[in-house]
C-alpha cells in the first residue's frame, strides 16, 4: 500500500516468486515465448519518492553496489514517464531513495520492483491520472517484468511474460527464500537453455487448478521451472537448498525465474521460521515471507 508522507510517497515494492516457469520455443526477435505462474510475496523494497526543488532524477540507494543513474531501472523508469507525459525533468525535480531488501541478481525482479513502484508513485506525484492498463504499456519498454509488478497478486503469464491473467490462490502460503552467495546472468541462463533436452515441464493448468481449490499436494506435484536444467549446473548449490528445504518441512522447493534464489512452501508460519533459522545458520540471505493478493 502506498503511504504518505510530509514530503512525497512511500511505496512498497514486493518481489514475486515463479510457481513455475516453462519456455516454449525461442522466437525470431531472439526473446522466449514463456508460459509461467508469477506469485508476489511480502518481500520488498523500500521506494520514497517527492518532487524536488531541483531539476532532474537524483535516485540514491543504501545498496551501495547498484547504480545511481540511467543504469538503474528504477531511474529510467522516472525518466520514461517524464518523457511521455510530457514533464519537463530540466525544469522539475524529483528524488527517489531506494531502501534495498530483496537480493539483487536473484530471479526475483527486485529491479522491475523499483521500477513499478517509480511509475506508481510518479503517476499519483504528478497526478498524471494513468490507468493500471496505461502503465502497463509504457512499461514494457523497461522490460518484460515490469506488466506483472504493477499488477501484482497471483497471475499466469504468457508471450515474454507482458500477456497476464489474474489467478486465485485460495490459501495464503509462507515461503522461505534462500539466494546462494552467486548471482547469475538471465541473459546467459536463456542462451544455455536447450529445449530439445527438456524432459520434465510443469502443468500449469494443474498449478491453476490446484491454487484455486487449496490443495497444496496437487500444487508441488504441478510445479517445476525449467531454467534449473541450466542454473543449477553452473550453481551446484540450488540443488543441496532444496534439498534441505524439503528435509525442513516445505511442501515443495523450486527455483525462482533464472534464479539463483531457491524457495520453499510452507504451510504454517512456525515450520517456515524454524526452517529459516536453520537455513540462516548456512546461508547468508535467508528470507521468511508470506504470499500477497490482491
Amino acid at each position: 500500500m502506498i503511504k504518505h508522507s510530509e514530503l512525497g510517497l512511500l511505496v512498497p515494492a514486493y518481489a514475486k516468486i515463479n510457481l513455475s516457469l516453462d519456455v516454449l520455443r525461442k522466437r525470431s526477435d531472439g526473446y522466449h515465448d514463456l508460459h509461467m505462474v508469477m506469485q508476489q510475496i511480502s518481500l520488498c523494497d523500500q521506494v520514497h519518492i517527492e518532487i524536488s526543488e531541483t531539476p532532474g532524477i537524483n535516485l540514491t540507494t543504501d545498496a551501495h553496489f547498484l547504480p545511481a543513474g540511467p543504469g538503474n531501472i528504477a531511474w529510467r523508469a522516472a525518466e520514461l514517464l517524464g518523457t511521455f507525459s510530457g514533464m519537463n525533468l530540466s525544469e522539475t525535480g524529483v528524488k527517489i531513495a531506494i531502501n534495498k531488501r530483496i537480493p539483487v541478481a536473484a530471479g526475483l525482479a527486485g529491479g522491475s520492483a523499483d521500477a513499478a513502484a517509480v511509475l506508481k508513485g510518479l503517476n499519483q506525484l504528478w497526478r498524471l491520472g494513468l490507468s493500471l492498463e496505461e502503465l502497463q504499456k509504457i512499461s514494457l519498454k523497461l522490460g518484460a517484468d515490469l506488466p506483472y509488478c504493477l499488477m501484482g497478486g497471483s497471475a499466469l503469464a504468457e508471450g515474454i511474460g507482458d500477456k497476464l491473467t489474474p489467478l486465485k490462490l485460495d490459501k495464503p502460503l509462507w515461503v522461505v527464500l534462500v539466494k546462494p552467495a552467486h548471482s547469475v546472468s538471465t541473459r546467459e541462463v536463456y542462451q544455455g537453455l536447450k529445449l530439445e533436452e527438456v524432459t520434465k515441464r510443469p502443468d500449469n493448468m494443474g498449478l491453476i487448478n490446484a491454487m484455486e481449490k487449496g490443495d497444496l499436494r496437487r500444487m508441488g506435484e504441478s510445479m517445476d521451472n525449467v531454467l534449473e536444467t541450466v542454473t543449477i549446473p553452473m550453481v551446484p548449490e540450488i540443488k543441496e537448498i532444496k534439498k534441505k528445504l524439503i528435509e525442513y518441512n516445505a511442501m515443495v522447493s523450486l527455483m525462482s525465474g533464472s534464479g539463483p534464489t531457491v524457495f520453499g512452501l510452507f504451510k504454517d508460519r512456525g515450520k517456515a521460521k524454524g526452517a529459516g533459522n536453520k537455513l540462516s545458520r548456512l546461508y547468508q540471505e535467508v528470507h521468511v515471507a508470506h504470499t500477497m493478493s490482491f
